[in-house]
């Protein structure tokens, strides 16, 4: 049992898009890489997408950052791609497993990944897409496999067995590491780690809880019954 997130073995990545933030959970030593995304930096308000990439990478040097490609054209997401890959030594490339036609990204991700670019496959639901990217990344260069746990959650299903399948396969290549992606909660981290994932990415809220994990439960509960009574006298309610 997880006494501790000191106990923890997967690696936990910080998932967002705020450059104060990202400098905060990195200075506090809690995570061991990072994670972007359009859709995040966009909610965050970023403008210049080299320019944030850049001020990132100035302070964060020694862990993993992804970065992800935007284009929807195979052609041009390459040169994007070769573009992020030269920022940094620790940036990974995040192409999605398909274009919005439904058109998978496979002989991308061979070429570039034989062509010694590190990745991060994202956007994949599936134990067969999990399968075929295996069969396109190189297991000479470094690659991420970034399965949307949290996504498959959304739909009522169960992502356990999935990312414990994703796990043997991912396996089987030794410069390749499971990633759950989109975590809901806490817990997430734990099942992660239980289903032989290697990375878990959470976001900073989810961090900031990192300190319940074996939190006694008698006690926790006398801290919410404390929650409600503080609550309900600072707003004065009466009868």
């Amino acid at each position: 049992m997880i006494k501790s997130y000191k106990d923890l073995k997967i690696k936990i990545f910080a998932d967002g898009a705020n450059v104060t933030e990202m400098k905060r959970v990195y200075n506090e030593g809690l995570v061991k890489g990072f994670t972007t995304n359009p859709t995040l930096m966009k909610k965050d308000g970023v403008k210049d997408y080299e320019s944030f990439a850049k001020e990132v990478l100035s302070e964060i040097k020694d862990m993993p950052i992804s970065f992800e490609v935007f284009s929807d054209d195979f052609g041009e997401m390459e040169k994007q791609a070769r573009l992020i890959g030269s920022w940094g030594e620790n940036v990974y490339i995040k192409i999605p497993v398909t274009n919005t036609k439904s058109e998978n990204s496979y002989a991308l991700i061979k070429k570039l990944s034989g062509d010694g670019l590190k990745l991060n496959i994202t956007a994949i639901l599936t134990v067969k897409q999990v399968e075929e990217v295996m069969e396109a990344v190189s297991d000479k260069t470094k690659s991420i496999i970034s399965v949307f746990a949290g996504r498959i959650a959304d739909t009522g299903t169960d992502p356990v067995p999935y990312m414990k399948q994703s796990a043997g396969i991912v396996k089987r290549n030794k410069n390749a590491e499971l990633l759950w992606a989109s975590s809901r909660e806490l817990l997430n981290i734990i099942q992660a780690e239980e289903c032989g994932c290697d990375i878990v990415t959470v976001t900073n809220d989810i961090i900031k809880k990192l300190p319940m994990i074996g939190k006694d439960l008698t006690e926790l509960s006398l801290d919410t019954v404390k929650m409600f009574y503080n609550d309900a006298s600072s707003a004065g309610y009466k009868f």
